[in-house]
This record gives structure tokens, C-alpha cells and sequence, in this order.
């Protein structure tokens, strides 16, 4: 049995790799193996002489498993270090940094105007950006001669000849989405409506497609006071401020009446604005309490209703609280402005290796 011990742990230790180690396995305790064979002849022999060479074929065979396992272990150790000091690949550096992109400033100030609105029981309204003439126009009392309705300002659907149907649009503001939520809803009412909108311009402060949002509140005892509240909590809000004067200036717009532009006290130093200080004014809005007209289109009775609205432009809310000086920034292809910002793209590899900026 020592004879037996001794070949197979040399022969164990010599093992060059786990297939001979498993040809060896099967050699000494496989069903067949040398010591199992010693195991199965135990019954041959005689009560003493099992009780003798029992306990050392079982101790037998678990050292010979116990050295198999051992140079198996080993074995695997190896292979792993051979095949570390083949590969170039260091696992041991630290991960290369991945890149955040962030919020476009102009989705990032839509969901900022919309979360303060909400505090203000607002919610929020969408309807089509391709819209007929009445909702963009003739709901909102305004008439057939306003220089908005002329090609020159606003994008017209093209007509096949014979074609007699209403003219369709892109829409030039949000205010369609009031009329359509009046009729839908009726009074009371509270909306924003936030969304894409089109004017046929292009300057720096003009793009043929920006962003507005609209509100709209709509019940029996609404006044301007309400107009006035609601605008300072919102400004406060947005930018940040405990304090800030509004100059409302009498103004004229075909859906509201009395109509009134709005100013915020603010200073500028350093190119930097600041708002709610001063003695500076600036102009970000228009408002006004919604014109009879408008409530009657919308079917609102307004001897039993009344209430205000606002327009704000969301793409002018985002140069004036991040600072950029352009318009066309937020839609140029040269992302290094809104980089410059504060607002970075995810980088994305291309076919040739680099990235796209």
C-alpha cells in the first residue's frame, strides 16, 4: 500500500497538466482504479484483516484526492500567470473616465418653468404643432389683416391646386393649446402649455423655430392681482431670488384685454444679470387678462368667466439665466458654446476612431 502512496503522488506531482491529471484520477480512485479495486477486495477478506486495511484504503484515497485537487489548483495557477505575462493589457490601471453629457439648457429650462408652474396648481397642456388657421389665428381675435398672418412671418402648409380646405400652419405660438383645452375642458381651468413654435426670422435674438410656454387661468373671480402674484413667484423662483420688482406697461394684444408687457428689475455688471436688483429694467413677457372674444371661441360664457394669460419665450429664459449671448447657440452644430456653458453632449466614437464633438 506504501508502494502504491508513493507512485501515484510522484506521478501526481509530475502531472504536466489537468488532462494527465485526470487520466490519473481515473487510474488510482476512478470506478476501475488501483484503490478501488483494493476497496472492493475488503470483502474477501477476514474480519481482522478489514479492520486493519479499511482505515488505511480510506486514508489512502483521501490523500491521493486531496493531492489530486492540490496540483489541479496549482495547475490552474499557472496557466493564469503564463497567460498574464503574454497579454499587454494591465488590469491593474484604473478605468478610463467616462464621459457625462447633460441636459440640452432648453429641455432643462422647459421642466424647471413646468416644476414651478405645478407648485402653482398649473398642469401642463400639448396640442399639434401643425394647426389650422383658426386656432392659431381667428380663435384668438386676430384678424384677418394682422401683419402675423402674412407669409412673410409665418409658415403656411403648402395647397395642391383646388384645394379648399382651411389653411394649416405652424404654429407661431402655444396659445392654440388654450382654445383647445377650453373646449375640451371648459372652466375653471389652469394650464401651461410649453412647446415648439415657428416664425419665419433669423437673427440673433430670432430663430424659425424656438420655444414658448403659455399659460392660461381661467375661473369666476380672477383678476390681474392674480396675473401679478403668480408672475413674482414665478421670476423669484426661476432665478433664484427672495425679491424682485415687476413694471407691468400697458401694451395691446388681440387676445387679451387689458394686455401688458412685463418688466423685471435687474442690473448688469460685468455682462452678468442680475435680477432682482438695481435700477435697471428688462421686458420678458406679455400678459394680460384673455379677451372676451377669445373665451366665446373657446365656448366659455365670459359674463360668467374671466381670467388671465401669459407667453414666455423659454429659449430667452435660458440666455438670461445661464448667460448666453446668442440664440442660435442652442441649435448651432458647433456644440463648443453650450460647452462653454456649463451644457456638455455626450461624445460619441465614430467609424475612424475620434469623436464627434
Amino acid at each position: 500500500m506504501d508502494d502504491l502512496r508513493d507512485k501515484y503522488l510522484t506521478l501526481i506531482n509530475d502531472a504536466g497538466d489537468e488532462a494527465a491529471l485526470e487520466e490519473l484520477r481515473v487510474q488510482a480512485v476512478g470506478k476501475k482504479g488501483e484503490i478501488s479495486l483494493q476497496m472492493r477486495s475488503l470483502g474477501k477478506m477476514s474480519p481482522e484483516e478489514r479492520q486493519v486495511a479499511g482505515p488505511a484504503l480510506n486514508a489512502l484515497k483521501d490523500e491521493i484526492n486531496a493531492a489530486l485537487a492540490a496540483k489541479k489548483s496549482a495547475l490552474a495557477d499557472a496557466a493564469l500567470d503564463a497567460r498574464l505575462a503574454t497579454e499587454w493589457l494591465d488590469v491593474t490601471l484604473p478605468a478610463r473616465p467616462q464621459r457625462q453629457g447633460s441636459i440640452h439648457p432648453i429641455s432643462q429650462v422647459t421642466e424647471e418653468v413646468s416644476a414651478i408652474f405645478a407648485d402653482m396648481g398649473f398642469a401642463v397642456a400639448e396640442g399639434p404643432q401643425i394647426d389650422t388657421d383658426w386656432y392659431v389665428f381667428d380663435a384668438l381675435n386676430i384678424p384677418s389683416h394682422h401683419p402675423a398672418r402674412a407669409e412673410m412671418d409665418t409658415f403656411y402648409m403648402s395647397r395642391a391646386e383646388g384645394d379648399d380646405r382651411a389653411p394649416h400652419i405652424l404654429r407661431t405660438h402655444t396659445s392654440p393649446v388654450q382654445i383647445r383645452s377650453m373646449e375640451k375642458q371648459g372652466a375653471p381651468i389652469r394650464i401651461i402649455a410649453p412647446g415648439r413654435v415657428y416664425r419665419a426670422d433669423y437673427d440673433q435674438t430670432h430663430t424659425p423655430m424656438f420655444h414658448q410656454v403659455e399659460g392660461l387661468c381661467i375661473g369666476k373671480d380672477v383678476s390681474m392681482a392674480n396675473l401679478k402674484w403668480c408672475l413674482e413667484e414665478f421670476v423669484k423662483a426661476f432665478f433664484e431670488v427672495d425679491h424682485v420688482e415687476l413694471r407691468f406697461r400697458a401694451s395691446h394684444f388681440p387676445f387679451t384685454e387689458p394686455s401688458a408687457e412685463v418688466d423685471i428689475q435687474c442690473s448688469w455688471e460685468n455682462g452678468v444679470l442680475k435680477v432682482g436688483e438695481g435700477d435697471d429694467w428688462m421686458e420678458i413677457l406679455g400678459s394680460g387678462m384673455v379677451h372676451p372674444k377669445v373665451l366665446e371661441n373657446a365656448g366659455v360664457d365670459p359674463k360668467e368667466y374671466q381670467g388671465f394669460a401669459f407667453g414666455i419665450g423659454i429659449d430667452r429664459l435660458a440666455m438670461l439665466k445661464y448667460g448666453i449671448p446668442d440664440l442660435r447657440a442652442f441649435f448651432d452644430s458647433d456644440l463648443r458654446w453650450l460647452k462653454h456653458y456649463g451644457f456638455t453632449p455626450l461624445d460619441v466614437p465614430t467609424l475612424h476612431g475620434g469623436l464627434s464633438k
